[in-house]
């Protein structure tokens, strides 16, 4: 008998390596795709890790694009990204994402809700070269902030490292749809009512509302990305 972490319920899922079915979405050559979150369970974005092969590739379409580098090395039309590294690619790009050499990285992707601002441009970065801002003013939390704060963008990615021990502040529950991917460490999170051991490699979608608080354990950090959409009225849909 096979028994798994991975969990799913109506307002969050917990998704663990062993469990995960590795496919080719259209228009991918050589790689194949991880889907983590998906409007087939009621999210608003899809999250997915894409696994190249040598000559690897796939292209941005109708939806703007976040990717951001696991492993190996990706280019994103003239940016060349390796491993920390991210870019964010504008609806409608129609870009080639691929990778000479075997590479890995995490891809979010969302319709866009347009305000009335210019939409966002292809950029790119690299997290290690952001400075960490302390959660609150607690240290032993940082958190680094890969999308511009500009109300251009309709969604946040950020990174989040806990020292051990170091805990969310609070249990937290609001609007805000969140993807998130495990990097390094673990600890126990709390969804809904239940408490789950996470470690590097999970995937965690949580729904609007669903209780949610993080406490790392170990004795090396725990560092996680996290997607929520972001900066845009609640009434405010892709009909509008």
């Amino acid at each position: 008998m096979h028994d798994t972490r991975a969990r799913h319920a109506r307002d969050h899922s917990l998704l663990t390596p062993d469990t995960f079915v590795r496919a080719p979405l259209p228009g991918m050559r050589n790689a194949v795709a991880i889907v983590h979150a998906a409007p087939a369970h009621g999210a608003g974005f899809a999250a997915y890790t894409v696994e190249f092969d040598r000559a690897g590739s796939f292209a941005s379409g109708a939806s703007q694009l976040f990717i951001y580098v696991l492993s190996g090395e990706v280019s994103a039309g003239a940016h060349n990204l390796s491993e920390g590294h991210y870019a964010y690619v504008p609806p409608e790009a129609h870009l080639w994402i691929a990778a000479a050499q075997p590479a890995c990285a995490m891809v979010i992707e969302k319709p866009y809700l347009a305000l009335d601002y210019p939409a966002p441009a292809l950029f790119a970065g690299s997290e290690r070269k952001l400075d960490p801002v302390p959660m609150m003013g607690d240290d032993s939390v940082s958190i680094r902030t890969l999308l511009p704060a500009d109300f251009a963008f309709d969604f946040a990615v950020n990174t989040m490292t806990f020292q051990p021990g170091a805990t969310l502040p609070m249990v937290e529950a609001h609007v805000m749809e969140h993807g998130l991917l495990m990097l390094e460490g673990g600890g126990i999170y709390r969804l809904g009512e239940n408490w789950y051991p996470v470690q590097a490699g999970d995937f965690i979608w949580m729904a609007p509302y669903c209780p949610q608080w993080f406490g790392a354990l170990g004795k090396t950090p725990a560092k996680y990305l996290i997607y929520k959409d972001w900066n845009r009225h609640p009434l405010h849909t892709n009909e509008h």
